[in-house]
């Protein structure tokens, strides 16, 4: 056994590949616990499997955690209506979907993440927004921060530091929260303006806010500084060593069906086949030699499939069974652009040989993919 008590550990240079038994279950009151990776599906995992497996009522868990660029989305929200899937796609930032509620927010490594686990009973969240506070002030007594009704932890009253979200289980739950220290605000506020019109959907909308970060208003502060500062204050409440444990999410001596929950939050159908129902109604203003032709689409969206098509084109512009074609490949197949790029290349093998059908045939396949 590598480890007889985790009072041995005090961040650890290396990752902790110990049983089950004794990583979970040595240390009683509570658990500091910091991720290696910074994945962002391996650390969403990390907190499915915790409050899967976990008994809460013996030990409370603090998961400390840093994600590469991505945007993580909150269970019931649309990705189309909440961030900018193209400059996603163009700068390779990831999305996911979270299990818990709430808004929609950018991860990078200028950004902190914090999951507090209890059981349903004790999960309170403005007590931990204060536990953050309270160690952010022991830190930088200069630092005016207080958390607001809403849960958010506001810096100098007027910009957002941190939004909080939440999963309730039937006897478990835990309690995320982000803390901006040095993330891109420009690419923040970039992929987190959605660019869709004509979107209708009942998914939960994220609310904007002025953001500021906190190494703006202290350079002098790390990411290191403020981590071991909140575990320390965490170890204070729940009257534990300051011990923070070093834990790899891909380790499945550690964590037992931990990659089956990582690849299940890679997929299509979580990311984007989650999403509320939502219909599309707009306009493509299409350019054609020397005219704009007006193209109106309708569609309605269930779980991440074209339920209903409609495209209203002129009549005349394209042979009727070409375009009765595109709509019925288009109904039943995922909204996504790769997908609809495959079906277009299929189908335009249908298209006569002629010039003009496929320089229009072309125009509108390629503002049917760029709606996606």
């Amino acid at each position: 056994m590598v480890l007889q008590s985790l009072k041995n550990c005090l961040w650890l240079p290396c990752v902790l590949r110990t049983p089950k038994a004794c990583l979970w279950s040595t240390a009683s009151g509570g658990l500091i616990i910091q991720s290696v990776s910074n994945d962002v599906y391996q650390n969403l995992a990390v907190e499915d499997w915790i409050h899967d497996h976990m008994d809460l009522e013996k030990q409370q868990v603090l998961f400390l955690w840093r994600n590469s660029p991505a945007v993580v989305i909150g269970r019931h929200q649309n990705p189309w209506q909440e961030c900018n899937l193209k400059l996603l796609r163009q700068k390779n930032i990831k999305l996911a979907r979270r299990r818990s509620g709430g808004g929609t927010v950018y991860h990078d490594l200028g950004n902190i993440n914090l999951t507090f686990f209890t059981t349903r009973k004790k999960y309170e969240r403005m007590e931990n927004l204060k536990l953050v506070v309270k160690a952010l002030k022991a830190l930088r007594p200069q630092l005016d921060v207080h958390v607001t009704d809403r849960y958010d932890i506001l810096l100098d009253r007027k910009y957002k530091i941190s939004g909080t979200a939440a999963k309730l289980g039937r006897t478990s739950a835990y309690h995320h929260c982000t803390l901006l220290c040095n993330a891109d605000k420009f690419v923040l506020s970039s992929v987190l303006k959605s660019s869709f019109k004509g979107l209708k959907s009942n998914a939960t909308p994220s609310v904007p806010a002025l953001v500021k970060n906190l190494f703006e208003e202290d350079p002098s502060l790390t990411s290191e500084m403020l981590l071991d500062a909140i575990a320390k204050e965490y170890a204070v409440q729940h009257q534990i060593d300051h011990h923070i444990t070093l834990i790899n999410p891909a380790d499945e001596t550690l964590l037992p069906g931990i990659s089956d929950k990582t690849k299940e939050l890679q997929t299509w159908e979580w990311v984007y086949g989650k999403t509320p129902k939502f219909s599309i109604s707009t306009c493509l203003n299409m350019v054609y030699k020397d005219s704009v032709l007006d193209v109106k689409v309708n569609m309605d969206v269930k779980h991440g499939r074209i339920e209903v098509c409609n495209i209203d084109l002129p009549e005349q512009w394209l042979p009727p069974g070409l375009y009765s074609e595109l709509v019925k490949s288009l109904t039943g197949s995922k909204f996504c652009p790769n997908e609809t790029t495959t079906l277009v290349t299929t189908l335009l093998r249908l298209c006569p040989q002629d010039d003009e059908l496929h320089s229009r045939w072309s125009l509108l396949c390629e503002n049917m993919i760029r709606l996606m």
